[in-house]
């Protein structure tokens, strides 16, 4: 999606201050969801959906494999060197999207002009720093 703060969004913390997955947090919530996000809107990373979803079962077959290797008492070295592949490959993922988000979203948005190229442009610039922050 292009609103950069829906992931965000859905984000709660654990009591240990961790992030995780808010199951209730819609998706699409955020600033400018109701123009972005409207039913049938075409996205930055819509011509490589297909691709994106092999890509992300493909990682989430590494967070599989990690929880495997915990249940079998596999050597902790071992597991953080998984660890490392998951985390590049998901930074990666991220990378495309973002990518993808700045050609289409924010390239749309300089078409049209005013004030709505700041706001993604904006938008972009907070998900990059999220991005560096992990």
């Amino acid at each position: 999606m292009c609103g950069a703060g829906a992931l965000e969004d859905m984000m709660t913390t654990t009591q240990a201050g961790e992030p995780t997955a808010d199951p209730t947090a819609d998706p699409t919530a955020g600033p400018g969801a109701e123009a972005d996000h409207a039913p049938g809107t075409v996205h930055g990373y819509h011509k490589q959906k297909d691709e994106h979803l092999k890509r992300l079962r493909r990682i989430e077959g590494q967070i599989r494999g990690l929880q495997r290797m915990v249940d079998e008492d596999t050597y902790c070295i071992d597991i953080l060197t998984q660890v490392s592949a998951s985390t590049k490959a998901l930074q990666s993922f991220a990378l495309q999207l973002l990518e993808e988000h700045l050609r289409h979203c924010v390239a749309d948005a300089a078409l049209r002009g005013g004030d709505e190229i700041d706001a993604k442009v904006e938008e972009a610039t907070k998900a990059i720093g999220r991005l560096l922050r992990t």
